[in-house]
């Protein structure tokens, strides 16, 4: 199959050099067109990033002014390169975003459902019933052979259950089929993870709804991404494994922190030997603060719920303990902070760089940096938030924090300042400025993401998780109180 080069007025940001296929545009006569019901992170990116491909999309949400943001080409949530893609998308007349179901009903041929699934209140299992009405208000309105696609992270069993459920509902009966398609975004990367996946996975339950699927990502399918064609249950199970390898991963690196921290050793460098074995690889293999987010917490946890009820609990029993390794990281960061001003935090100002889980995302769901924050606060410390792009969700999760609007205005005579999310801004920021606005030039860097030496040579005391503590080179802008304060010769050693 041969592509030609679209006018670059077209796609002007496409880059062809990525992909042996010129045209991103999928055959005309094979595309389908498509619906995504729920426009949140997941839906809202796959939605832009399949019409910049060249489909026609209609996105779907209940939410009237998430709609309107859309069709106006504001992006409701922060992602790099998103807007911009939205943009484009509009001004193709490719996409629209609507409130109606009918009408999604009657346009779409390929229906994308990528409504959440949280963490139930008072129970590690998966909340289902997004999943479950938008499969079932959808089917209901189904007159004619369409496929119904899942890419929510769901319990082993979903689609099979859906399967049935759907097809008592819809007029078509056992001629409507659903098939899965788990996503593997990151946030920060998840248009460049839409437009160009390491991997694609078909859940199907016949040859014409593989046949859909390939239709439906031609273009992607043309770049000679791999794909992986299966049943229902392995296509769900790949999303909870993957993600349930990587807290592992994780959570491993971290469990060695607390080894090096009682031994002297330097976690870094353990990482790095560790690393350059390629049976092991390098990636996520991070120690720090932990994992947060939206995904690995609820879904490891989700993970483990589903194979206790199969009862195959003991197959998966670890990831209970990978669970609380990282939980005890913001424990241990908190006491770590505690030593290092001298055991009690009472009116002691923090400066706490960082609010969302992780850089280039303003999502605070279950983020170690925003509970380290809450925990310093509730034990007297007066903290002061600044994160370049979580401020706004941030506050209203914790509205009794206080949020800084600059980084100077963060660092404002703070006793200690304490590195909870690496965002390049702080990695960058020049120590001797930050030296100049801080009482107390004490930094802890619970993402191992600064320079020792750069900070050591500006005067900073510098504590990290996992790694010796050194003496700084004193400098003269010091709090002498807190100095007299610090114990170097606690029994917790970083």
């Amino acid at each position: 199959m041969t592509f030609t080069l679209p006018p670059t007025s077209s796609n002007p940001s496409f880059n062809p050099s990525t992909s042996p296929s010129s045209d991103p545009s999928p055959t005309p006569e094979r595309a389908p067109r498509l619906t995504v019901i729920g426009t949140g992170y997941l839906g809202a990116t796959h939605a832009v990033s399949m019409a910049f491909l060249g489909y026609e999309v209609l996105g779907v949400d209940i939410d009237p002014r998430k709609i309107a943001l859309l069709n106006e080409g504001t992006v409701p949530f922060f992602e790099p390169g998103l807007p911009e893609k939205l943009e484009e998308a509009l001004a193709s007349g490719r996409l629209r975003f609507t409130t109606d179901l009918d009408e999604a009903a009657e346009f779409g041929d390929v229906h994308f459902v990528c409504v959440g699934t949280p963490q139930k209140l008072g129970s590690e299992a998966a909340d289902l019933r997004f999943v479950d009405s938008a499969f079932t208000e959808l089917a209901s309105r189904i007159t004619r052979k369409v496929l119904l696609v899942g890419k929510s992270t769901v319990p082993i069993g979903t689609a099979e259950r859906l399967t049935a459920l759907v097809q008592q509902i819809s007029p078509l009966g056992a001629e409507l089929e659903v098939a899965w398609n788990p996503e593997f975004l990151r946030e920060g990367f998840a248009v460049q993870d839409t437009l160009h996946p390491d991997r694609l996975v078909f859940g199907v339950s016949s040859p014409w709804a593989e046949d859909r699927l390939r239709a439906a990502f031609e273009p992607i399918l043309a770049e000679g991404t791999p794909l992986i064609v299966t049943d229902l249950a392995t296509a769900e199970l790949v999303k909870s494994a993957a993600n349930s390898f990587l807290a592992t991963k994780i959570s491993y690196i971290n469990a060695m922190s607390e080894v090096c921290e009682a031994t002297g050793a330097d976690v870094t460098q353990l990482a790095e030997a560790l690393g350059l074995d390629d049976r092991i690889g390098s990636k996520f293999l991070k120690p720090g603060l932990g994992f947060g987010g939206g995904c690995l917490p609820k879904d490891i946890r989700s993970f483990k719920h589903r194979a206790e009820e199969l009862g195959i609990g003991a197959a998966v029993a670890f990831l209970g303990e990978v669970d609380a390794i990282n939980i005890r990281r913001r424990l241990r960061t908190v006491a770590l902070i505690r030593q290092v001003v001298g055991g009690d935090l009472t009116g002691v100002r923090v400066a706490a760089l960082g609010a969302a889980f992780k850089p280039d995302s303003d999502d605070v769901r279950d983020a170690p940096a925003l509970d380290v924050a809450r925990m310093l606060y509730l034990e007297g410390a007066v903290v002061s938030v600044y994160d370049p792009e979580a401020a706004v969700n941030a506050h209203r999760v914790y509205p009794d924090l206080e949020y800084a609007s600059t980084l100077d205005q963060a660092l404002a005579d703070a006793d200690v300042t304490v590195l909870l999310t690496e965002w390049e801004e702080f990695r960058t920021a020049d120590p001797v400025e930050m030296g100049a606005r801080v009482r107390s030039r004490t930094v802890v860097d619970t993402r191992n993401a600064l320079s020792p030496d750069r900070f050591r040579a500006a005067g900073w005391d510098y504590w990290a998780l996992g790694r010796p503590h050194t003496a700084p080179v004193p400098v003269s802008n010091r709090s002498e109180s807190v100095l007299a304060t610090l114990d170097k010769s606690a029994d917790l050693p970083c």
